[in-house]
């Protein structure tokens, strides 16, 4: 504890009078409910995240995807910001925070009240992969379950980005809805691994890294290059990296601190350090 306190005294030191620019992960989501990829137990078993080609070209992995995440969606949806989103939007709202970029797609900063950049999209909305309409997840749900009333599945565990392991038979006999408009395959509008985060979203992110005079990252690994990319373009402006991660993550090397503890706990301190300092 007295070696956090001195991390926390130091990470106060450095954003003190700084214009912040913070990237989030899963890490900041799990006090909610929501497990994380890469985290201190899921590390533990491995999972293969979902990929973009596999799922658009194979209808197969759409319903294997939409039985898991119908069963999953309604815990999914009920998650609630925790201590740590709340402590972001504190910061934001003072002026402290000038950007606020998030890999997540459960859109908890936004229910917290925070104004947040979202990397990957968020599950609460559906794209058509043939005609491009969207449609709410809350809607999609409706008619998954209209089209599936007697859906009893065998939930093996609950996963990441809102779905559940289920056993092969409630897989097999899923019927899966299409989009209302032109009755094309369904896809949630999010990024999934092996897909391309839109250049304009980059672009964006990548400002309010620029405009910031240290960036602040919470509860992510940066294993993937999506939210690493920020960390050594903050280096390369001589922006400093300060990371708060339960767990050592890819950017250590570049970043002048690391508080190696929960963004719950950790994030509420900052914010009364940075108000009495």
């Amino acid at each position: 504890m007295l070696e956090q306190d001195a991390q926390l005294a130091q990470l106060v030191a450095l954003l003190r009078g700084r214009r912040i620019a913070t990237l989030t992960g899963a890490g900041i989501s799990t006090d909610s409910g929501i497990p994380d990829y890469r985290g201190a137990k899921t590390r533990l078993q491995p999972r293969t995240p979902i990929q973009h080609r596999e799922f658009a070209e194979s209808p197969g992995t759409r319903r294997r995807y939409w039985a898991r995440a119908t069963r999953g969606w309604p815990r999914f949806a009920a998650a609630r910001p925790n201590a740590g989103h709340r402590a972001l939007r504190e910061l934001q709202d003072s002026g402290a925070i000038t950007g606020l970029i998030t890999q997540n797609v459960d859109r908890l900063h936004h229910a917290a009240g925070s104004d947040a950049l979202e990397l990957h999209g968020s599950l609460h909305e559906v794209v058509c992969l043939a005609c491009g309409a969207l449609e709410s997840r809350a809607s999609v749900h409706g008619r998954m379950m209209d089209r599936n009333p007697s859906f009893e599945a065998h939930v093996l565990a609950v996963a990441p980005d809102g779905d559940v392991d289920l056993d092969a038979d409630a897989v097999h006999t899923f019927d899966v809805a299409p989009c209302r408009r032109c009755g094309g395959p369904l896809k949630p509008r999010v990024v999934f691994f092996g897909g391309a985060v839109p250049r304009a979203t980059v672009d964006s992110a990548y400002a309010m890294v620029d405009a910031a005079e240290a960036l602040l990252v919470v509860g992510s690994s940066l294993t993937v290059f999506s939210g690493y990319r920020f960390v050594r373009r903050a280096e390369a402006g001589g922006i400093p990296v300060a990371i708060v991660n339960l767990g050592e993550t890819r950017g250590d090397p570049h970043a002048e601190l690391h508080v190696d503890a929960p963004a719950a706990s950790v994030l509420p301190r900052l914010v009364d350090g940075l108000r009495s300092s």
